[in-house]
């Protein structure tokens, strides 16, 4: 059995002169952050592997969620092609974890979350907001067998705040 925990990153401000990678979080991300780990820190109990995005908005966003889940810091690793809109890279990085790996937490971007949830889950989602989680699960034991899965919980900031 393999579960994929999906979380597109907390708002990012659009208020500094920096590159897209670069855009830190804002207020608002910083608290939905916060929202969405609190919330998870209650519901995971176990997460093999945490990766993210290089993008700061995004490293931030698995750092804040991470810290409320009492795991080692360790856990986190930085992906480069994570840092992907469309989803073909984020699906080859899911589908190439080791295998000793069940429960896996992704952090990256939209559209390529959206899409990703939609052709892996059960339930179609519109569109995943910035704090957004959705997780899957595969009834496989290979990460590189995982086809249409069970949505098992779909949770955005708005419904903590």
């Amino acid at each position: 059995m393999k579960t994929l925990y999906m979380i597109r990153h907390a708002k990012s401000s659009w208020e500094f002169d920096v590159s897209d990678k670069e855009r830190p979080l804002n207020a608002r991300g910083l608290r939905d952050a916060d929202l969405i780990g609190e919330k998870l820190g209650t519901i995971v109990k176990s997460i093999d592997k945490v990766l993210s995005s290089p993008a700061k908005r995004a490293h931030h966003t698995a750092q804040i969620v991470v810290k409320h889940l009492s795991f080692p810091e360790e856990i986190l690793e930085v992906i480069s092609d994570l840092y992907d809109f469309e989803g073909n890279q984020v699906l080859d990085v899911i589908k190439n974890c080791d295998d000793n790996i069940n429960d896996l937490m992704i952090f990256g971007h939209n559209h390529a979350f959206t899409s990703i949830v939609n052709m892996l889950g059960s339930e179609r989602i519109d569109n995943v907001p910035t704090a957004g989680v959705v997780v899957l699960q595969f009834d496989v034991e290979k990460w590189q067998k995982i086809n249409v899965g069970k949505t098992l919980l779909i949770l955005f900031p708005k419904a903590l705040r």
